[in-house]
């Protein structure tokens, strides 16, 4: 018996985090290997909308299509049907995605907030789970994807190799705005959210209040190299999670990641001789944390 799940939900207290690129792309490669070539033999649509209506004729739309591969722009899913439609998918603030094999399936019983089910040809079984129904899931054709409402003015993929410390400053360039919002701006990339930003901002040394238009040159280059990094990091840690450690009760032990600011507020500075308590903000409503003396 198998099941494993990808929950979008930060370590630490309970938060209304939203999930940031690395926990998508975490979701993104665990569904690759059981979807991709095969086959959906039923759909059960279990209420009509979440944060919008659920596609019109859901299940006959998507009952009998083999799911071509799995993308991913910004922080949504891109399922890819060979049909020609595709599948986008948005996790909102507490969604996640378990996969359980015929037993599994059998022996745990659809949860109240399993609102979309698939179930495929070779007998197992992906819930898409959804307590506070922020999530959504939309039937594009193929060839209209990127040019939905829901991705026109998005910025770069941040772990673009195109994606570099010129191409930054470019976007923040007359910015009076503080870095840490622009880097919320999905207008200005994508996928970076309030934990991934304020470990960025930290190990590039750049303080959260810095206008953003000052982010030029050589500390743009340490921030888009601290961005790539942070992220990196966490969808490899999501990764091998994802491989290793699959518990009965379907949850992962995503997010071991020790933080070096996020929710660490009055804890030491991790920079060695530093010796300087992490402090807490609010910024346009979200909490930042950071280093004032490595952070300038």
């Amino acid at each position: 018996m198998s099941v494993s799940a990808v929950r979008f939900s930060a370590r630490g207290p309970p938060c209304p985090c939203m999930p940031e690129l690395p926990e998508v792309e975490t979701v993104r490669r665990g569904l690759l290997p059981r979807l991709v070539g095969r086959r959906i033999v039923r759909l059960q649509q279990r209420r009509r909308d979440l944060r919008m209506p659920l596609p019109a004729k859901f299940a006959s739309r998507v009952e009998g299509r083999t799911v071509r591969t799995i993308d991913r722009r910004a922080k949504y899913l891109l399922i890819r049907l060979d049909d020609g439609q595709t599948l986008i998918a948005h996790l909102g603030m507490s969604g996640r995605m378990t996969l359980h094999d015929a037993a599994s399936a059998a022996s745990h019983p659809l949860d109240r907030h399993d609102h979309v089910v698939f179930d495929i040809d070779d007998g197992w079984q992906v819930r898409f789970n959804d307590a506070r129904r922020f999530g959504l899931m939309l039937l594009v054709a193929d060839d209209a994807v990127l040019q939905h409402k829901l991705f026109k003015g998005l910025g770069p993929e941040p772990l673009d190799d195109t994606f570099d410390g010129a191409a930054l400053a470019m976007r923040l360039a007359g910015r009076k705005t503080p870095i840490k919002a622009a880097l919320l701006d999905q207008k200005t990339l994508v996928g970076v959210g309030n934990i991934y930003a304020c470990e960025a901002l930290f190990l590039a040394g750049i303080s959260p209040r810095r206008s953003a238009h000052t982010v030029q040159g050589a500390r743009a280059d340490r921030l888009v190299e601290a961005i790539k990094r942070v992220l990196s990091r966490s969808i490899e840690d999501g990764g091998s999670t994802l491989r290793d450690h699959i518990q009965p009760s379907g949850e992962l032990g995503y997010f071991q990641t020790r933080f070096n600011v996020y929710d660490r507020v009055g804890a030491v500075c991790p920079t060695r001789d530093c010796g300087t308590a992490i402090r807490r903000l609010v910024q346009s409503g979200r909490s930042t944390f950071y280093c004032s003396r490595c952070q300038r």
